[in-house]
């Protein structure tokens, strides 16, 4: 079984001087799912080379057994310091895709043509995609048939109450919660920083980072059922 991994190459959070990128734990909690259930994981970014991370995933208080396993594994610091270039990759190599999150996504993968054009890929081979917590962001121009294809499904992602509580409101481009609403999403949530994850078709969407492990297990179930 083959995944993508697909991860953010933006850095810059809006015009605030402070760095962002994708989320530690958003990528190292679905990694390890994936690697320890026997599945070859290919990760890839727009820009290719070493994704930027997120300094806030990185302090003391945000370890998890995954973050603190990835430290001790430099097999996993080298392929993420090479991940592959979303241009070069090709639905048709993989079973599925899951984007890590972390605010980077908000400013390039929610317009990269590639990673649309990639998603909508899957979709049309009958292929589950898998979004947490930021991530749902690159949704945000897909469609199939001219639908975005979150119309009226049941979906969730970052809450616009857990962005008030990071106080970056006013520096993202747009709310997730918002645009999956507008997109003609169902859209659920449970309490803030609570994992949630939904499930509609071939659609996963997990709320925010502790949520990222459950929607790695749950996509890992959609193709082994």
């Amino acid at each position: 079984m083959n995944i993508l991994m697909v991860l953010t190459s933006h850095d810059k959070l809006g015009d605030t001087g402070k760095k962002t990128g994708f989320w530690l734990e958003e990528f190292a909690a679905p990694y390890y799912a994936f690697l320890d259930a026997g599945v070859n994981v290919t990760l890839a970014s727009p820009a290719g080379g070493q994704p930027p991370l997120d300094p806030s995933s990185d302090t003391p208080d945000a370890q998890t057994k995954d973050t603190t396993r990835f430290k001790d594994d430099s097999e996993a610091q080298e392929r993420l310091a090479s991940t592959k270039k979303l241009a070069d990759m090709n639905a048709e190599d993989f079973d599925s895709v899951f984007y890590p999150g972390g605010h980077g996504p908000l400013w390039d993968l929610a317009v990269d043509k590639n990673s649309i054009e990639l998603i909508e890929t899957f979709v049309k081979q009958n292929k589950p995609v898998a979004f947490v917590c930021h991530s749902p962001a690159a949704l945000k121009n897909v469609k199939i048939d001219g639908e975005y294809l979150v119309k009226g499904k049941t979906v969730t992602g970052f809450t616009n109450t857990e962005e008030e509580g990071v106080n970056l409101v006013d520096v993202v481009p747009f709310l997730v919660e918002d645009m999956l609403k507008a997109n003609g999403g169902n859209y659920e949530k449970a309490a803030d920083w609570e994992s949630y994850v939904v499930e509609d078709g071939l659609l996963i969407t997990g709320q925010n980072p502790a949520s990222s492990e459950e929607a790695a297990k749950r996509l890992l179930a959609k193709l082994q059922a």
